[in-house]
């Protein structure tokens, strides 16, 4: 996952970069509202897709007395601080660029836009973008499409244990979606010659911005506070720890995900009444192996053995049957 996540990660850095160079020289020479929002969006992406990699890196640690469990999870506070670049550097600087060249418009100043020398750069420029653009958001659906199965986009989204895709899938659409207002925002006024349509196309973008922004805080959130493995994967542990030999039953079991993929499992076994401590022992360890050919990201496994009792035994609150929404 991880493989393929970067792939799509690198591919939208180097087109973000080479965008947001070509839209700034645009906006210098057009003065337009909508391209300095458009600039701004671009390096907004392009930075979030060097903390994608930066968190990457920074996962595969090793684990420390400190961090005994490692450092898995960086994958997910550096996509959470993804969402928060996006909402601050790209949604809110758009809405008050958009608000500043409303007042501008409102009070009759020139408008930049009515250059004659320089009218076909911006469209030029948004032109060349979205066809670089769309290459990356190519990019990004088929390698999603290698790990997402038969899931909904919204579903893959939303479920995902690995951050990078969907990060990238949601930005790569607001890019496109951003690099159509902006055209239509700098064609309406060239045409027209009024900026308010300028001031309409960079406030959409603001706006779309700042929804992907919270949609991925929101996804990332729950990520960071720790989910349980998929329901298939629950299925599979379970089926595993059931056939084992000498498992009577599971009492409870509750699994976390260190990160993408690793996975804590943590479960109380029932054993037989007469069986010996080796044998118990050698039940734990028939399990644990079951358990890793069923999941091979069940890399943290601790199995407590007990004696089943239907009156007494304690059963605290059961793993969810599904995984939980995120």
């Amino acid at each position: 996952m991880a493989g393929h996540g970067n792939k799509a990660v690198v591919a939208a850095l180097l087109a973000n970069s080479g965008i947001a160079v070509t839209k700034f020289v645009a906006w210098l020479l057009t003065g337009a509202t909508s391209m300095l929002a458009e600039a701004v969006h671009s390096v907004a992406d392009a930075g979030n897709q060097a903390l994608l990699l930066v968190g990457a890196k920074r996962s595969v640690r090793e684990a420390t007395p400190e961090h005994p469990f490692g450092f898995g999870r960086d994958r997910y506070i550096y996509a959470f601080i993804v969402s928060i670049v996006l909402f601050s550097l790209g949604g809110l600087f758009a809405l008050y660029e958009a608000y500043h060249k409303y007042h501008e418009v409102h009070a009759g100043e020139p408008d930049q836009l009515l250059d004659s020398r320089w009218w076909w750069v911006p469209l030029l420029v948004l032109s060349a973008a979205i066809v670089m653009e769309s290459f990356s958001f190519r990019t990004a659906i088929v390698e999603s499409n290698k790990v997402r199965g038969d899931a909904t986009w919204w579903s893959f989204i939303r479920k995902a244990k690995a951050p990078e895709l969907p990060v990238v899938l949601l930005e790569d659409l607001a890019a496109l979606l951003g690099l159509i207002f902006a055209l239509a925002g700098v064609s309406l006024t060239l045409a027209t010659e009024n900026g308010y349509f300028d001031v309409a196309g960079a406030a959409a973008i603001g706006t779309l911005l700042v929804v992907v922004a919270v949609v991925l805080a929101i996804e990332t959130k729950s990520l960071l506070i720790g989910e349980a493995a998929t329901p298939e994967s629950i299925r599979a542990i379970r089926g595993a720890l059931d056939a084992a030999d000498g498992v009577d039953r599971v009492i409870h079991m509750k699994t976390l995900h260190l990160s993408p993929e690793s996975l804590l499992v943590a479960a109380k076994i029932a054993v037989r009444h007469d069986d010996t401590a080796a044998e118990v022992a050698q039940v734990i360890d028939a399990a644990e192996r079951a358990i890793r050919a069923a999941e091979p990201a069940a890399e943290v496994i601790y199995l407590e053995p007990d004696l089943y009792d239907r009156d007494h035994t304690p059963d605290p609150r059961p793993e969810p049957p599904h995984a939980p929404a995120h």
